[in-house]
């Protein structure tokens, strides 16, 4: 996996810059940072706001100032790291990787500039207040059916088998133009891709992981494949009606045929198992504040800034990456070329300078919205929309139907081991029945 592919697994980790503070002890795969990373995260910033991470192999940046700062240079941090797996794969799983029509590219969020804007054009249209319109549409239909077996089969419920993995799938799904025929196995090979990019599997894992993801490239492949004789409303074929239109990217403008099957392979991941975290932790912030739960209950008009409060206060993404491109100083810490670097989220959203009684939720927050969450300047995520659309309509929708809701309790909650998505891998909820 080399030159412009959308997976490059390094072969040793990052090496610690000169007269960078160093901690040898905190990784962001520790089970305390995984089950609660916001006060290490804060205790971090408050010693040295950047570091070298040993165990990581990466410089942590944790002021909001200078995460925007690196969001907003991206010709010296470049973003060409942030698909790739964080240590160095075992040799069985890179030689599944090697096969001869396993070749996806690199082309949004990991695609540096001129090719980042000039793929983005094409991808931002298919976000479209029209098209947005027509998922929202029926997004709030499939919700409401989801939530209606949810209730008919009786309380207590596990929310994310009921509702909050199948509903953000089938959405992404839909956009893109997967028939609801292959959903079962497309969410089996995208199920551990965060395993591969951001945890550190073992090499039995790295070897399942990859064969779903050799069979899930092969799938996109068929699939556009397919979609190139018929055309369709959806995503896929606006990108191939592009493609048509302007096909050679040498020109600066138009996208090839094959960044059209990378759009397609990278977009459903990053399309729902992220939408799937944040539809929870909205539910784990809300439910124990029963005055914020009863406030949104009596104005459904608050779920949107209880998203953003949400991405803030319990963010489904806690950190990014980025790599620099040339030596700089970041902070007073002087920066070689090559140098790995993981944004930490969960510490620049609680920043009690940036964010007044960081450690409250509040949904009445005037400022929620200016979390970093989504990222900024040219990779803002493309589908910030359809997550927060998303996690507003399942709030509107629980709230009116269901507003004696509440957690299960004496649950305790698992969280994945990754560097960056969080969420809990179980959530059972309960209410009184009507």
């Amino acid at each position: 996996m080399t030159g412009n592919t959308y997976h490059r697994a390094p072969e040793t980790i990052g090496k610690a810059p000169s007269g960078c503070p160093m901690d040898r002890q905190w990784s962001p795969l520790d089970p305390d940072y995984l089950a609660d990373p916001y006060p290490i995260a804060s205790a971090l910033r408050d010693e040295h706001p950047i570091f070298y991470a040993e165990q990581l192999g990466h410089v942590v940046v944790t002021k909001m100032d200078d995460i925007e700062t690196i969001f907003m240079n991206p010709d010296i941090y470049a973003s060409t790291n942030v698909q790739d797996p964080i240590f160095p794969l075992a040799p069985e799983a890179a030689a599944v990787l090697g096969a001869d029509d396993f070749d996806p590219i690199a082309v949004m969020s990991n695609r540096p500039e001129p090719d980042h804007a000039r793929i983005r054009v094409y991808t931002r249209q298919g976000f479209s207040n029209r098209r947005l319109k027509t998922l929202e549409e029926y997004m709030r239909e499939r919700a409401g059916v989801l939530l209606d077996h949810m209730i008919e089969a009786g309380s207590p419920a596990e929310y994310i088998r009921a509702l909050a993995f199948p509903l953000p799938a089938e959405i992404v799904f839909r956009f893109i133009g997967f028939p609801p025929e292959d959903d079962a196995m497309i969410k089996s090979w995208c199920v551990n891709r965060k395993a591969f990019s951001w945890g550190k599997p073992t090499a039995a894992e790295q070897i399942e992981i990859a064969n779903g993801m050799l069979d899930y490239w092969r799938y996109c492949r068929a699939f556009v494949a397919e979609r190139r004789d018929v055309r369709a409303d959806d995503f896929c074929s606006e990108l191939l009606d592009a493609h048509d239109a302007d096909p050679d990217p040498a020109n600066g403008t138009g996208i090839s045929y094959r960044e059209v099957e990378s759009v397609v392979y990278g977009i459903s991941f990053a399309g729902h198992d992220p939408v799937t975290a944040l539809l929870c932790n909205t539910l784990l912030c809300l439910l124990p504040r029963r005055d914020q739960w009863n406030a949104l209950c009596a104005d459904p008009s608050l779920a949107a800034a209880a998203v953003d409060e949400t991405l803030r206060f319990e963010s489904s993404q806690v950190s990014w990456r980025r790599i620099t491109t040339r030596p700089t100083n970041l902070g007073g810490i002087d920066l070689p070329a090559g140098t790995r670097i993981l944004l930490n989220f969960a510490a620049a959203n609680h920043q009690a300078d940036v964010f007044e009684a960081p450690e409250t939720f509040d949904i009445h927050r005037a400022n929620a919205n200016h979390h970093i969450s989504f990222g900024k300047g040219i990779h803002f995520c493309l589908g910030s929309g359809l997550a927060r659309m998303e996690a507003r309509i399942a709030l509107e929708l629980l709230s009116e139907r269901l507003p004696s809701l509440r957690l299960v309790e004496g649950q305790s909650f698992e969280y994945f081991p990754n560097i960056t998505f969080r969420g809990p891998d179980v959530l059972h909820l309960e209410w009184d029945q009507q």
